[in-house]
């Protein structure tokens, strides 16, 4: 079976583990937690991580306009 977190495809997924860490993401984008965008905890990205449900995961993908493209997702049931 093909794990797909390790496919060359699928970016970096970081748990945000820091509450302080959270709180600065969420005032540098002026918005609350429940407005992030969402992931669902039994994304296939999330299985290598310890990712429950209310926890934000930082995504660093790949950018052809910047070298790298920062996105938070809150996770979800």
């Amino acid at each position: 079976m093909v794990d797909v977190s390790q496919h060359n495809l699928v970016p970096e997924h970081t748990v945000l583990d820091d509450p302080e860490r959270v709180e600065e993401v969420l005032a540098e984008y002026n918005v609350e937690k429940t407005s992030l965008p969402k992931i669902k905890r039994t994304d296939p990205a999330l299985r290598d991580t310890d990712a429950e449900t209310g926890d934000v995961v930082e995504i660093v993908r790949d950018s052809r306009t910047t070298d790298k493209a920062v996105v938070y997702r809150l996770v979800v049931e």
